[in-house]
């Protein structure tokens, strides 16, 4: 399995609706590629960080799987967050392989 994990520092003036935003609409796109078979939105607890942290996990079976998800779907995806938020929710992205699951 594979972990792709999308890091997104959110400013506080609209970290409640880009929340909303994400919930309602973002992740259920991702989703709907029918590439991942989960995913977890979470909050980065810090006290460092200026506005919001969030972490979301989408998992996948393979790096073929995630491979497709980047060639046909991320660019059209990630441009919507782009064009909507701009600097205001800077995103990175990062990917792990789940060893095993206890």
């Amino acid at each position: 399995m594979i972990i792709y994990n999308v890091t997104v520092n959110v400013d506080e003036s609209i970290a409640e609706e880009w929340l909303r935003w994400m919930q309602k609409i973002h992740i259920p796109e991702v989703m709907n590629t029918g590439v991942f078979l989960k995913s977890q939105i979470n909050r980065v607890i810090t006290k460092n960080d200026t506005g919001s942290t969030f972490a979301i996990a989408y998992t996948c079976p393979s790096m073929r799987c995630l491979h497709k998800y980047k060639i046909n779907f991320a660019p059209e995806l990630q441009q919507k967050h782009v064009s909507r938020y701009g600097d205001k929710a800077v995103a990175f992205r990062t990917l792990m392989e789940v060893i095993k699951q206890y």
